[in-house]
């Protein structure tokens, strides 16, 4: 089984084959991650069409990618605030939103998904784009922590699929992975489990450990800060499908904690409360 090797972060204006070949750029999923690789698709220059299942998500999208433009914009232009605005403008031309894939995908050259972590969803959204895209499409998938393999397994263009994992946020982290297994977040998350047993266990408060680390480790946020800037549910699917596929791995260990908030609606940042309350 084949799978597109693309490098990205700025691979979407790094890699001059991939540049030439990709004009327009389907962007799957309108919250953080998805708005964040639009900006960046059309920041370089490149035709992206943002997706998502409501007008209201699609606006919130907008909104924030204009506003991370002007932070970028800000510091870029710092002199020349005029070129900061055109630059702003450019960049917001090329971006698009739609509630419908399918009739998006019809003329696209790369799809990148950044929806819910869950492998099922993943296959059923790529089996019906896979019906209407044109057969030159390459397919992506932002998965954290799925097999690349499973997703595509709905897919009849397995030697044009492939992984691209961004990091939060999308404009700021230059790091894309697209390597079975993902490195990153084979390290990290065990690590933010660890820190929720740790709470668990009554081994330390949720304050304390992310002091612990950020005074000890020189990290930026504590584990309980990164959950919630992640996403408790996205945390929760990771270890939930890692521990189904390798249920005696003690690193893979379900958290009641996380499951108890995730059901009472407490996602983190994005819901308001999560392990700390935000504004």
């Amino acid at each position: 089984m084949a799978f597109v090797s693309l490098q990205c972060a700025r691979s979407f204006s790094s890699s001059a084959a991939v540049r030439a070949a990709v004009k327009h750029v389907t962007v799957i999923g309108g919250g953080l991650m998805g708005a964040g690789i639009a900006q960046v698709a059309a920041s370089t220059g490149h035709s992206v069409a943002l997706v998502d299942t409501s007008e209201e998500i699609l606006k919130k999208s907008a909104k924030g990618i204009e506003t991370s433009l002007r932070r970028v914009a800000k510091k870029k232009f710092a002199d020349k605030p005029e070129d900061g605005e055109a630059f702003i403008q450019k960049v917001l031309k090329n971006i698009s939103t739609s509630s419908d894939a399918m009739s998006v995908v019809h003329a696209t050259d790369l799809v990148v998904e950044a929806i819910v972590e869950n492998l099922k969803v993943k296959q059923d959204l790529f089996g019906a784009l896979d019906k209407v895209a044109p057969e030159h499409t390459i397919f992506a998938s932002n998965t954290s922590s799925l097999p690349i393999a499973d997703i595509a397994s709905t897919s009849a263009r397995l030697d044009r699929f492939g992984g691209l994992h961004f990091f939060n946020p999308v404009p700021m982290m230059k790091l894309v992975e697209d390597t079975p297994g993902f490195i990153v977040n084979r390290l990290l998350v065990p690590y933010m489990m660890e820190a929720v047993r740790l709470y668990e266990r009554g081994h330390g408060s949720k304050e304390d450990i992310d002091v612990a680390m950020k005074l000890g480790a020189g990290y930026p946020m504590g584990p309980f800060e990164l959950l919630d800037y992640v996403g408790l549910d996205t945390s929760k699917f990771i270890i939930d499908g890692w521990h189904a596929q390798d249920p005696e791995n003690p690193l893979f260990s379900p958290s009641p904690l996380l499951s108890k908030l995730v059901a009472e609606g407490k996602l983190g940042k994005k819901s308001g409360e999560g392990f700390y309350k935000h504004k």
